[in-house]
């Protein structure tokens, strides 16, 4: 934001850049002004660019980066996604995988705790509170419940693509979807 000549503007940046490592690997989502610098430094380049919105000086108009590469390849130790509530959410799509409601939302244990279950991304999923209920200390095969999808270990470009698919549909190239 700045003081204009008619008072406070608010400048269109709140768009986010997709930085891949030179081997084309995501490594981090930051803000355009991130971006320029990286690409002013000459520490990365643009690959593509959002198609509608530039960004104006007063003397130079430039295009709005979407996705760089780092020039030079940094190696990035391994940090999974953090299984949370929040991610454990995002991954189910905010839905109960045995009824799909959207409502009273819970976490469960596939296979119960009790019965050897273990607190892990292929073993925890979103289910309502009535499901939850219903299962009980029982597998999904005791109980006579059907899970909607296979739990799964979500990879950091699960959760771009699905960022992309909604925000910044130029990223969706650059990211190939695993679930690990």
């Amino acid at each position: 934001m700045f003081f204009g000549q008619f008072g406070l503007i608010k400048l269109n940046m709140e768009k986010r850049v997709l930085v891949l490592n030179m081997d084309h690997s995501p490594v981090a989502v930051v803000t355009v002004q991130k971006a320029f610098v990286l690409i002013f430094l000459e520490k990365a380049s643009c690959l593509t660019y959002y198609e509608s919105l530039t960004i104006r000086t007063v003397s130079m108009s430039y295009s709005y980066p979407a996705v760089v590469r780092l020039n030079e390849y940094k190696n990035i130790p391994f940090r999974g996604v953090l299984l949370n509530r929040v991610n454990l959410f995002r991954r189910d799509k905010g839905e109960c995988q045995y009824c799909g409601s959207k409502k009273n939302l819970t976490i469960d244990h596939v296979i119960p705790k009790s019965k050897g279950g273990k607190t892990n991304w292929t073993n925890l999923i979103t289910a309502c509170n009535r499901c939850n209920v219903t299962k009980g200390d029982k597998t999904p095969e005791q109980s006579g419940m059907m899970l909607r999808s296979k739990p799964f270990k979500p990879s950091l470009a699960y959760f771009l693509a699905e960022y992309a698919e909604r925000q910044a549909e130029e990223w969706l190239p650059f990211l190939t979807v695993k679930a690990y």
